[in-house]
């Protein structure tokens, strides 16, 4: 499993969920349920990476979050 931050939302427009990579410069998949979206998401990470990698275009390292309490 990739470890980049995904965002998942439903679109009214499409009837589906969308998922968002935003470390990943047009990285997106969909799904009709959350679950099927964030797994085509990772499928997506995979290929986004593999055509990075065959192109020689640089792959950025998953930011994550820092969670700070006061």
């Amino acid at each position: 499993m990739y470890k980049y931050e995904v965002i998942i939302y439903w679109s009214t427009e499409d009837d589906v969920f969308v998922a968002e990579i935003p470390e990943l410069p047009g990285c997106m998949a969909h799904g009709d349920t959350y679950e099927s979206a964030l797994s085509s998401a990772q499928e997506a990470i995979g290929i986004w990476i593999d055509t990075a990698k065959e192109f020689g275009d640089p792959i950025p390292e998953p930011k994550g979050r820092r969670l700070q309490f006061a």
